[in-house]
């Protein structure tokens, strides 16, 4: 069973900084199962720790997953929608998606347990990239790429504008900083054209790779440092266990 020092579990829970945990336990206020802390101590997942009387609960280690979502999964945690997310990639604790992928379309999805990560990812003022292949209904023209790239009118309101990259005469990828519903397939629609396949290769700088379909892994220690960098969560932890 690991363990953790004393003051890195408050941390670690959100609960205060190294410095503030050091402080009260000097003062005699902490206790882990029932015996008064001492600096230095340390804590197993079974150990009971209070201050001042009041319980600090130990809140689970943060998971990040990268999982190649196949078509016909729904990104739901609902359990009663077959074919949910979460029972598709059959993680042992819990998790929900970052975002979305429709159910026709494949690629690249993140999954965590960490609420705070979701909402800086989502929000839209952030702007990560999110890389998609896209492959059309008929061989499109130079134009027509060019057009997606200032930005379509989509229920009303034009898109940002965004990259493209030619792959052959129907498939192309598209680098978004957006992530309206459905918004590639209308953006295609609006030009004409239908979209017969889509996948997500990339989110910010995590790339699906030779991620085999409907399969997951963790996100490696740089790709998850370089994650809560992105979204400011990394500076935040170091404050917080200065």
């Amino acid at each position: 069973m690991s363990t953790v020092r004393i003051n890195k579990f408050f941390t670690e829970q959100g609960f205060c900084s190294r410095r503030a945990a050091d402080r009260m336990i000097g003062e005699g206020r902490v206790r882990i199962n029932g015996r008064v802390a001492v600096l230095g101590d340390q804590l197993t997942n079974a150990d009971v720790v209070t201050v001042d009387g009041r319980v600090v609960s130990h809140r689970p280690q943060p998971v990040y997953l990268a999982y190649h979502k196949p078509v016909g999964v729904t990104c739901t945690t609902e359990p009663h929608v077959a074919g949910n997310i979460v029972h598709a990639v059959g993680y042992p604790e819990r998790i929900f998606p970052i975002g979305r992928l429709d159910k026709d379309s494949s690629g690249l999805i993140l999954l965590t347990n960490d609420g705070d990560i979701v909402n800086r990812i989502l929000r839209a003022e952030f702007g990560h990239e999110r890389e998609y292949v896209v492959t059309v209904d008929r061989p499109y023209p130079p134009s027509f790429l060019k057009q997606l790239e200032k930005g379509v009118l989509v229920q009303r309101e034009t898109t940002r504008p965004c990259r493209t990259k030619k792959v052959d005469a129907t498939t192309f990828r598209i680098t978004l900083t957006e992530g309206r519903n459905r918004q590639i397939r209308r953006m295609c629609s609006a030009l004409e054209y239908r979209v017969v396949a889509l996948g997500r290769i990339r989110i910010m700088h995590i790339r699906l790779g030779d991620l085999p379909v409907a399969k997951w892994r963790h996100l490696t220690p740089k790709e998850r440092e370089e994650l809560l960098t992105a979204v400011g969560l990394h500076e935040e932890e170091t404050k917080a266990a200065s």
